[in-house]
Protein backbone atom coordinates (compact mmCIF):
# COMPACT_ATOMS: atom_id res chain seq x y z
CA UNK A 1 0.00 0.00 0.00
CA UNK A 2 2.72 2.18 0.44
CA UNK A 3 4.40 2.09 -2.33
CA UNK A 4 0.67 3.47 -3.91
CA UNK A 5 2.32 7.21 -2.00
CA UNK A 6 5.12 7.28 -4.36
CA UNK A 7 3.65 7.82 -8.09
CA UNK A 8 0.93 9.85 -9.31
CA UNK A 9 -0.91 6.98 -10.48
CA UNK A 10 -0.38 5.36 -7.21
CA UNK A 11 -1.92 8.72 -6.12
CA UNK A 12 -5.06 8.82 -8.92
CA UNK A 13 -5.99 4.96 -7.43
CA UNK A 14 -6.24 5.91 -3.84
CA UNK A 15 -8.19 9.15 -4.78
CA UNK A 16 -10.72 7.03 -6.73
CA UNK A 17 -10.85 4.82 -4.05
CA UNK A 18 -11.80 7.15 -1.88
CA UNK A 19 -13.74 9.07 -4.25
CA UNK A 20 -15.71 5.98 -4.89
CA UNK A 21 -16.17 4.79 -1.73
CA UNK A 22 -17.70 8.64 -0.83
CA UNK A 23 -20.16 8.34 -3.82
CA UNK A 24 -21.13 4.77 -3.06
CA UNK A 25 -22.19 6.38 1.32
CA UNK A 26 -23.68 9.25 -0.48
CA UNK A 27 -25.95 7.88 -2.63
CA UNK A 28 -26.88 4.66 -1.08
CA UNK A 29 -26.76 5.90 2.86
CA UNK A 30 -27.05 9.74 3.13
CA UNK A 31 -29.71 10.26 0.02
CA UNK A 32 -31.77 7.49 1.53
CA UNK A 33 -31.76 9.22 4.98
CA UNK A 34 -32.04 11.96 3.62
CA UNK A 35 -35.09 11.78 2.15
CA UNK A 36 -37.07 9.15 3.79
CA UNK A 37 -35.79 9.80 7.97
CA UNK A 38 -35.79 13.48 7.09
CA UNK A 39 -32.32 13.85 8.12
CA UNK A 40 -30.29 16.36 5.64
CA UNK A 41 -27.24 16.36 7.58
CA UNK A 42 -25.16 13.79 6.32
CA UNK A 43 -25.63 14.71 2.96
CA UNK A 44 -24.62 18.03 3.58
CA UNK A 45 -21.36 16.77 5.33
CA UNK A 46 -20.57 14.61 2.70
CA UNK A 47 -21.67 16.22 -0.21
CA UNK A 48 -18.68 18.86 0.95
CA UNK A 49 -16.35 15.58 1.60
CA UNK A 50 -17.40 13.58 -2.19
CA UNK A 51 -16.89 17.51 -3.96
CA UNK A 52 -13.35 17.57 -2.43
CA UNK A 53 -12.27 14.53 -3.64
CA UNK A 54 -14.35 14.47 -6.97
CA UNK A 55 -12.22 17.73 -7.88
CA UNK A 56 -9.14 16.31 -6.43
CA UNK A 57 -9.96 12.89 -8.76
CA UNK A 58 -10.43 14.96 -11.70
CA UNK A 59 -6.96 17.19 -11.36
CA UNK A 60 -5.26 14.42 -10.54
CA UNK A 61 -6.42 12.35 -13.99
CA UNK A 62 -5.21 15.62 -15.96
CA UNK A 63 -2.09 15.37 -14.17
CA UNK A 64 -1.45 11.40 -15.00
CA UNK A 65 -2.59 11.97 -18.05
CA UNK A 66 -0.14 14.58 -19.51
CA UNK A 67 2.50 12.31 -17.52
CA UNK A 68 1.17 9.22 -18.94
CA UNK A 69 0.98 10.80 -22.10
CA UNK A 70 -2.62 8.99 -22.71
CA UNK A 71 -4.88 9.91 -25.19
CA UNK A 72 -8.16 11.66 -24.36
CA UNK A 73 -10.17 9.54 -27.35
CA UNK A 74 -9.05 6.42 -25.87
CA UNK A 75 -9.02 6.50 -21.91
CA UNK A 76 -8.50 9.99 -19.97
CA UNK A 77 -12.43 10.27 -20.82
CA UNK A 78 -13.12 6.61 -19.40
CA UNK A 79 -11.18 7.50 -16.45
CA UNK A 80 -12.60 11.22 -15.81
CA UNK A 81 -16.32 9.84 -16.59
CA UNK A 82 -15.69 6.89 -14.19
CA UNK A 83 -16.18 8.87 -10.84
CA UNK A 84 -19.39 9.96 -12.14
CA UNK A 85 -21.13 6.49 -11.88
CA UNK A 86 -21.48 4.48 -8.32
CA UNK A 87 -18.35 1.55 -8.98
CA UNK A 88 -17.13 3.29 -11.94
CA UNK A 89 -13.93 4.05 -10.07
CA UNK A 90 -13.69 0.65 -8.88
CA UNK A 91 -14.03 -0.66 -12.39
CA UNK A 92 -11.51 1.89 -14.37
CA UNK A 93 -8.98 0.85 -11.46
CA UNK A 94 -9.13 -2.77 -12.10
CA UNK A 95 -9.68 -2.44 -15.98
CA UNK A 96 -6.64 0.00 -16.32
CA UNK A 97 -5.21 2.21 -13.76
CA UNK A 98 -3.58 -1.18 -11.64
CA UNK A 99 -2.27 -2.16 -14.79
CA UNK A 100 -0.23 0.78 -15.44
Amino acid sequence: MIHLFKTKIGRLRIIGFLEGISLLVLVFIAMPLKYFADDPELTSTLGRIHGALFLLFLFSTLSVAIEQNWKFKTLTWKVMLACLIPFGTFYIDYKYLRKQ
